[in-house]
């Protein structure tokens, strides 16, 4: 399964364009916030989401019945950005579960910086190229 064209309707928060890449038992949960939802609630969550977002994929291993893709999404505005890591699993080309761990970018904490160790990934003025 291409995963490009996924992550196009999930940032475009086209609802039929998602509806189309699950089966219709198809589960994701996103741990980080103790949710699990069926493929419709998972379609209704991202397309409700407030905004209008773009990204990038950075990386994306396709591993067969698998795949994994890290993704750096971000707002059309640029006030809030964030880097999710999805776990795919895949049967006839259609997502039957997916697990997506979401983290909000920012700054290390204060305890980390006051360490003085570790350099930044990006420039301050990275821009990202969307997907």
């Amino acid at each position: 399964m291409k995963l490009e064209p996924y992550w196009r309707a999930v940032l475009d928060q086209d609802r039929d364009a998602l509806r189309g890449y699950f089966t219709p038992d198809a589960t994701v949960t996103w741990p980080c916030t103790n949710e699990r939802f069926t493929a419709e609630e998972f379609v209704r969550a991202n397309c409700e989401y407030p905004g209008e977002w773009d990204g990038e994929i950075e990386r994306c291993l396709d591993l067969g019945e698998q795949a994994v893709t890290a993704v750096h999404v971000f707002s059309r505005d640029k006030a809030l950005s964030f880097h999710v890591v999805s776990f795919f699993r895949l049967e006839d080309g259609k997502i039957t579960a997916l697990d997506e761990y979401w983290g909000d970018d920012g700054p290390p904490p204060q305890w980390r910086a006051g360490l003085h160790i570790g350099k930044p990934i990006h420039s301050q003025n990275h821009a990202a190229e969307p997907v």
